[in-house]
C-alpha cells in the first residue's frame, strides 16, 4: 500500500487549507485553551531535576482530551474533520482492563497485558538528506519483534481487545524540510510521523478518541496494526531502548525532530514541562552534529507524543 500526499491535500484532509488554517469548530472534547502565539517557548534547562512523576507506572487517563480552536498543554489539537471521526466512535479494545483504576481516570502500565507473539519481519527503512530535504522510506515493519496478529482466541490479550487485523507491508515516504519554521500550533490528524525502528507514530487516540495507550492492547515492543494493515505506536516503544532527550528516534511530518524524554538518571520529562505541542527547545544530535532545536518530546503520560504541529506536515495517514 502506498501513500505519498501533498502538504495541500493533507490539510484538506484535516478538515482546514494552509491558507486559511484550522477553524474555530468545537468537536466533543473540551475547547477552553487560549491561543499558541501568545505561548512562549519552552527551553530544557539541563541542570534542572525534572523528577521521575511515574515510576510507579501509573498513568493518567486522557478519554477525548481533544481541542479543535487552538492548542492546550495535555491535549490533542485535532483538526475538525478529524474530530468529528472521532466523536463517532468506533473500533479499539471492547472492554476495559484491569489495569484501570476503579474510578477509570488511571491505569497500571505495569499490569497491563500485551498480544502474545515474537514475530520477525524484512524491515527496511532508510532516512536520507538530499539539499534542504529529509526522506524518509519505510515499508512499516518494525527493525524489532512484534506480536502475533489478528490476535489469538488462546491469547490472555484477546479477553480485551480482539484486534482482528494483521500487519502488512506499507509504502511510506515522506518527504520534509531539514528546515521547518516553528510559529503557532497547527491542528493534526491521526498520523504523527515515522520512528527510527521504521514503524508509524499515530496519535494518542484510538478511532474512537479515547486514550490509546490505556485501552489497546499492543504487543510487547507496544505496537500493533490498524484496519489497512500498517503498524504503529502510540505510546513511546519499549523496544527503543536509548531514550535520551539529546537523541533523535522519529520524525514528525512537519520535520522536526521527535526524542526521548531522559534528561538524566531520575530526571524524566513529562506533559507538564513541555508546551501545548508536546515540545521543548534544546540541543540535539542531527546529521551528526550538535544543533539546538524545537523537538517533540515522547514521554510516559498522555498526549504522549506531538499533540499538534509547528510547522506545517506534508501529511496526515491514517487516523485509526
Amino acid at each position: 500500500m502506498e501513500r505519498r500526499i501533498t502538504a495541500a491535500l493533507a490539510a484538506t484532509l484535516m478538515g482546514c487549507t494552509v491558507l486559511t488554517g484550522c477553524g474555530s469548530q468545537t468537536g466533543s472534547g473540551p475547547d477552553d485553551s487560549t491561543g499558541a502565539r501568545a505561548e512562549k517557548r519552552v527551553v530544557l534547562d539541563p541542570d534542572k531535576d525534572y523528577g521521575d512523576d511515574y515510576a510507579d507506572g501509573v498513568l493518567p487517563v486522557g478519554d477525548s482530551r481533544y481541542v479543535t480552536s487552538a492548542a492546550k498543554k495535555g491535549y490533542v489539537y485535532a483538526c475538525v474533520a478529524y474530530a468529528q471521526s472521532l466523536s463517532q466512535g468506533g473500533g479499539g479494545a471492547q472492554t476495559r482492563g484491569p489495569w484501570f483504576s476503579s474510578d477509570g481516570t488511571t491505569y497500571d502500565l505495569d499490569e497491563k497485558v500485551s498480544v502474545s507473539g515474537t514475530v520477525e519481519w524484512p524491515a527496511d527503512s532508510s532516512i536520507v538528506t538530499k539539499g534542504r530535504k529529509r526522506i524518509v522510506t519505510t515499508n512499516d515493519l518494525p527493525e524489532h519483534h512484534t506480536g502475533t496478529f489478528p490476535v489469538q482466541p488462546a491469547d490472555p490479550a484477546y479477553s480485551y481487545d480482539r484486534n482482528p487485523n494483521s500487519i502488512k507491508e506499507q509504502h511510506v515516504s515522506l518527504t520534509l524540510t531539514r528546515s521547518p519554521e516553528y510559529g503557532a500550533a497547527q491542528c493534526m490528524g491521526g498520523q504523527v510521523g515515522v520512528m527510527t525502528t521504521g514503524a508509524e507514530l499515530f496519535n494518542a487516540f484510538d478511532a474512537g478518541g479515547r486514550d490509546a495507550g490505556a485501552w489497546e492492547v499492543q504487543d510487547g515492543c507496544s505496537g500493533h496494526p490498524q484496519m489497512q494493515g500498517a503498524y504503529h505506536y502510540h505510546t513511546l516503544s519499549a523496544c527503543i531502548h536509548r531514550t535520551s532527550v539529546r537523541k533523535v528516534i522519529g520524525w514528525a511530518l512537519d520535520g522536526f525532530p521527535i526524542t526521548g524524554p531522559v534528561v538524566g538518571k531520575g530526571s524524566i520529562l513529562t506533559t507538564k514541562d513541555l508546551d501545548a505541542c508536546h515540545g521543548i527547545t534544546s540541543t540535539v544530535r542531527i546529521d551528526g552534529k550538535q544543533v539546538r532545536t524545537y523537538h517533540y518530546v515522547m514521554t510516559q503520560d498522555f498526549p504522549y507524543s506531538v499533540s499538534c504541529f509547528r510547522a506545517t506536515p506534508v501529511s496526515t495517514g491514517p487516523v485509526g
